[in-house]
């Protein structure tokens, strides 16, 4: 089994290049190209097999690993579409998104100290994934019609609510305790 380590991810995996993949294609693919390309299965080959087989089963788990999150298969069709996020340098954001995540850090700083901090973490967190999927929408619309400004300003926005909701569970965690 040859796999060419210059394709994309989506072509590795036999998957049209969009937001919307089908995960069980992607699932039974990974399986197969795992067994294929196990650094044990190249164990009696020459050296340069075995290099080859350890660069190809790192290329698949990284691909699968992109394309199995949706935030991270968003950001690579952004990158394919060479559209750069500036996490660095752009900072301008919707001064509407800009006081919701302030409200979600208040909410965020009060859940701490509230009688029931896991129920107001769990309203939080509700609260998020709403926006998330939200976001996840709209990326899917704006990358499908071609809109790459749009899509990178959905996917910036996405990455402030993911963020916040991997805190809110190491919070959950730290309180469950």
């Amino acid at each position: 089994m040859q796999v060419d380590l210059s394709s994309n991810f989506f072509e590795l995996f036999d998957l049209p290049v969009q937001f919307v993949i089908d995960e069980p294609t992607l699932i039974t693919r990974f399986q197969d190209l795992q067994k294929q390309l196990h650094p044990d299965r190249f164990a009696a080959k020459p050296a340069a097999e075995r290099r080859w087989s350890m660069q190809a089963a790192s290329y698949v788990n990284e691909g699968y690993q992109t394309l199995k999150s949706d935030l991270q298969r968003a950001i690579y069709l952004l990158k394919l579409n060479d559209v750069s996020l500036d996490e660095e340098t752009d900072t301008q954001m919707s001064p509407m998104f800009l006081m919701e995540q302030m409200e979600y850090r208040e909410a965020l700083e009060a859940a701490e100290s509230a009688a029931d901090p896991l129920g107001k973490l769990d309203a939080v967190r509700k609260q998020l994934k709403a926006g998330i999927h939200e976001q996840s929408q709209a990326f899917d619309q704006a990358s499908n019609t071609g809109n790459w400004d749009e899509a990178r300003t959905t996917v910036r926005q996405w990455q402030f609510l993911d963020k916040l909701a991997r805190e809110v569970k190491s919070m959950e965690e730290r309180l469950d305790v």
